[in-house]
């Protein structure tokens, strides 16, 4: 499978999870004149504060993309969350953007999450990794060094996002209140809640809540 072809990117690991820097573009991104913004500060670095300029260019690519992912209007929603729920939040669209951390996140962390042994590590997503590769030609083309940045790049944004403890490796849920999980919910994309490392029961009680 070609590159042109092959569903999946190593994008991420040239743009990480970058909460702050995103944070501070997103009335860059929200504005009628985004475009000719986002130029503006590629160049005099007004709002980013990142000293390159390459990675200032590379930044607002994909953050553009982060950005198309989901409907304007939940950008206008995620503006009044708690940071917890910000941070999920862009864990969400990014979820939606590459589908390389979609399928680590559902294939390797939930199942990890619903089984015994609840903790992760680089070992467990190069199996998934490899898995890919054996089915894409383009994934299989990576160097090692790209297949273990791209988990390394994985797992600092469950670590970033609360979904895993930086200390014991181990899996832990999200907990937003009821009130931030409701977007997701009334948009019909539960499982965002799943991917939130919440229980089937915990997500029918939101579920109730919010009726």
């Amino acid at each position: 499978m070609t590159r042109d072809k092959s569903p999946y990117s190593a994008a991420i690991t040239g743009s990480t999870f970058l909460f702050y820097e995103f944070k501070r573009l997103l009335p860059l991104l929200m504005s009628e004149n985004s475009e000719e913004l986002l130029k503006k500060e590629i160049e005099e670095n007004q709002y980013f504060q990142v000293n390159s300029r390459q990675s200032r260019s590379r930044f607002v690519f994909e953050f553009k993309r982060r950005y198309a992912a989901v409907p304007a209007r939940f950008w206008k929603m995620w503006q009044n969350l708690s940071e917890s729920g910000q941070r999920a939040g862009l864990f969400y669209a990014i979820l939606k953007t590459y589908k390389l951390l979609f399928d680590f996140h559902f294939n390797v962390t939930v199942r990890k999450w619903n089984s015994i042994d609840k903790q992760l590590d680089s070992s467990d997503l190069l199996m998934e990794m490899n898995e890919i590769a054996s089915k894409d030609e383009f994934v299989d083309s990576w160097s090692d060094n790209t297949k273990h940045k791209c988990i390394s790049t994985y797992l600092t944004m469950l670590r970033q996002t609360g979904l895993l403890n930086a200390e014991t490796k181990t899996l832990q849920p999200v907990k937003l209140s009821d009130e931030e999980f409701a977007y997701y919910v009334y948009e019909g994309e539960e499982w965002f809640l799943e991917a939130c490392l919440l229980y089937p029961y915990e997500i029918n009680e939101i579920k109730t809540n919010l009726v």
